[in-house]
């Protein structure tokens, strides 16, 4: 690794090492990133390109009245090339945000690639560097020699929990005779293929998902924590018989057109490429073995046949104990000159990675060209409030959380009536995009 002080290095190709290179250069820093790829990829990593989607295909929520949402406007005023790839390759998901996975790393890829001022780098790393300023965004899956040097630098050893990706099966193995297209409650048209099961069908799918076999995780699952937003389908059913129909089976707002009755549960799949050959099963993250998976989610009427383009997997996700480590922009308290970035702080998600290399990317620019930024994102928007959590030394038990309006400032005043929820994170939004133009317009004045 090069001893350069004239750079900025920035470790790991994903989603939050991708923007916040890309947002350096925009600045008119250069950059050297680093990525594994493809000398080596990690058991979750299947594509040789950069910001592989490793679950889910959905960023989530699209409406600003929404955190995650708000979240993701709040990026696209900023300039995020994350966001621009994720705009031009959405594809049906209803009142949520999906990509093309293939399209949307591809865009990210070729970016990075053709900017002039980003020096890619094809290596694995195994040492943190010991001069000049350094992004870490390796990613929930570090392991090997740099997961001990991190380990060896924080003095946290065991902050980790498990994660899961869920199946995808092709559409034309998909017997439509017994599915439906529909959106729950008709938001977003038809974007949703529907699995409708009756009472006898859940119980017997019930039965057989509680006894499957599962595939063995190194690390030992049942010692770690599962991250609650990407529960393993079969770790919920244990949690009672009806479990699932109040989670990813739930019926509601769903009509099935051949009885013209809700379901008595529901599988819901979704579009997970433009061309519409791929389907995801919405929330059936699993760690089943692939025949058993076969076998037991045949059972949902509509994928007797289905062909499983990718099973779900399931792998270890570290995280650092970022309240006791980083300051609000993402450097280390005792090394500013390192900045973390992405779910290895604790943020939880594919537009909150990205959001925290955003400003981590800012950051590490403003202290490369000895700047103190006029103001920065506050806890008023959902950008700031998620680096004020990863960084909040008064919270006890640091787990990994998703962008939510409880981490945002409160809203002054009172709302009354049915529509009080929506009026007050209209409100809230509208305060945040607020504060976010100001920033915008700061980063406009400094990029070149």
């Amino acid at each position: 690794m090069s001893d350069s002080k004239d750079r900025i290095k920035v470790i790991g190709a994903g989603l939050a090492g991708c923007e916040a290179a890309f947002l350096i250069s925009r600045m008119g820093i250069e950059v050297d990133l680093y990525e594994m790829k493809p000398v080596r990829k990690s058991p979750a990593h299947k594509s040789d390109n950069f910001a592989e989607l490793v679950c889910s295909n959905s960023l989530r929520a699209a409406s600003i009245t929404n955190a995650v949402g708000l979240l993701k406007e709040e990026l696209r005023r900023m300039g995020s090339l994350i966001m621009e790839a994720a705009d031009k390759a959405e594809v049906p998901a209803g009142g949520a945000l999906a990509v093309d996975r293939e399209e949307f790393s591809g865009f990210i890829t070729d970016k990075i690639k053709n900017d002039p001022r980003i020096n890619v780098i094809s290596a694995e790393v195994d040492k943190i560097p010991d001069d000049g300023i350094v992004i870490i965004a390796t990613g929930p899956l570090t392991d090997g020699k740099f997961y001990d040097e991190i380990m060896t630098l924080t003095g946290d050893a065991d902050l980790h929990f498990f994660d899961a990706a869920a199946p995808i099966v092709s559409y034309d193995s998909i017997d439509m005779n017994k599915a439906f297209r529909q959106s729950r409650y008709g938001k977003g048209g038809n974007d949703y293929i529907n699995c409708p099961m009756n009472e006898e069908e859940y119980k017997a799918f019930y039965n057989e998902l509680i006894t499957a076999q599962k595939a063995d995780v190194h690390g030992g699952i049942d010692k770690i924590n599962v991250f609650e937003g990407c529960m393993p389908i079969e770790v919920m059913a244990s949690r009672g018989e009806d479990t699932m129909r109040f989670g990813p089976l739930k019926p509601v707002g769903l009509v099935d057109p051949k009885t013209g009755k809700e379901p008595y549960a529901c599988l819901q799949l979704r579009q997970d490429d433009r061309a519409s050959t791929m389907y995801n099963l919405v929330g059936f993250q699993t760690r089943l073995k692939f025949g058993e998976q076969k076998r037991v989610f045949g059972m949902i009427p509509g994928l007797e046949n289905a062909e499983f383009l990718r099973y779900g997997v399931m792998h270890r996700n570290t995280y650092i104990n970022s309240p006791k480590l980083l300051n609000s922009d993402y450097s280390m308290r005792t090394r500013p000159d390192i900045f973390f970035a992405g779910q290895i702080t604790g943020v939880e998600g594919y537009i909150e990675s990205a959001a925290s290399g955003f400003l981590a990317g800012f950051y590490a620019a403003m202290r490369f060209m000895d700047k103190v930024p006029s103001m920065g994102p506050d806890n008023e928007t959902v950008i700031g409030a998620m680096a004020s959590y990863v960084s909040d030394e008064t919270v006890k038990k640091f787990v990994p959380m998703n962008a939510n309006f409880g981490i945002v400032a409160p809203m002054p005043g009172r709302f009354k009536g049915k529509t009080a929820k929506q009026d007050k994170n209209a409100a809230i939004a509208e305060r945040s995009l607020a504060k976010i133009d100001a920033f915008s317009d700061i980063i406009k004045d400094i990029t070149v």
